[in-house]
């Protein structure tokens, strides 16, 4: 299983994309502004959109793929999401005031997009691809996901606040068959410590957070950890804290960057 990284910036700024990350060449995980570097026929091969949230910098890309791409397609685009997350997007984006409802164009028997709800906790089966829905806490009804791959399981937060339920989670996919250890995860730290007050109302992670969520791994734990969803302002800071405070020496930490493909 192919991984690309579309986008994983917290804002935006040059050579900064909001998240969005492209499995295979046929589902989308969000839809941030990262998908607009995909080209016409890379975008037309997507049939699944997973949401985490309906937040802006997770669905901004959405409505624009669809319409660039819907007339070169002969099936809806399915999106996948909560039912809250369907709900705010019916009612704040494809409402026919902000974007056409592309669930009724060019007809309600055969539209453009069509709405798949999810359940927290369980797995969609998708063009031979398992994606188990996750657990987040955040400041809107949110999820993370977990991708089966070949070798292991792909890990995506989502943006979240401190979560142990996650990690539950995730420790029993490593015991389901066949069994698949994690292959790598991908968690948010959107604020730096000066900021976790900010963090903590906005129910994000900062480094402090982070660290007492990496206490919760269980099992094997020598995968390695992206950190994503950093604001562009605070980046450096983000990484610099997180080395400074030795976390490096418990975990195997990186720095995710556009652009990066990985073989889960």
């Amino acid at each position: 299983m192919k991984v690309r990284v579309l986008g994983c910036s917290g804002a935006i700024a040059r050579d900064c994309r909001t998240t969005s990350f492209l499995i295979n060449h046929n589902i989308l995980i969000d839809a941030g502004t990262g998908v607009g570097d995909l080209t016409l026929d890379e975008m037309a091969q997507i049939d699944h959109v997973f949401l985490t949230h309906s937040h802006l910098d997770h669905v901004a890309a959405l409505p624009l793929m669809l319409d660039a791409v819907s007339s070169l397609r002969s099936q809806p685009v399915l999106v996948h999401a909560l039912p809250a997350t369907i709900a705010a997007l019916q009612t704040h984006v494809f409402n026919n005031t902000i974007w056409p409802d592309f669930s009724r164009i060019p007809s309600v028997q055969n539209p453009f997009l069509r709405y798949r709800p999810l359940v927290e906790g369980r797995a969609v089966h998708v063009d031979g691809t398992w994606v188990q829905v996750l657990p987040a806490v955040h400041t809107v009804p949110a999820v993370g996901y977990a991708v089966r791959g070949e070798r292991g399981w792909w890990a995506f937060s989502g943006d979240t606040e401190r979560n142990p339920a996650f990690w539950d989670q995730l420790e029993q996919l490593t015991q389901l068959q066949p069994p698949r250890p994690v292959g790598m995860l991908v968690i948010e730290t959107a604020f730096s410590n000066r900021e976790s007050e900010l963090a903590r109302r906005s129910l994000h992670l900062s480094p402090q957070t982070l660290a007492a969520e990496l206490a919760h791994r269980a099992g094997d734990t020598s995968y390695p950890i992206y950190i994503t969803h950093t604001k562009p302002s605070e980046t450096s800071l983000i990484l610099q804290e997180i080395d400074q405070m030795g976390l490096s020496a418990t975990a195997d930490i990186r720095w995710l960057q556009a652009g990066q493909v990985f073989d889960v």
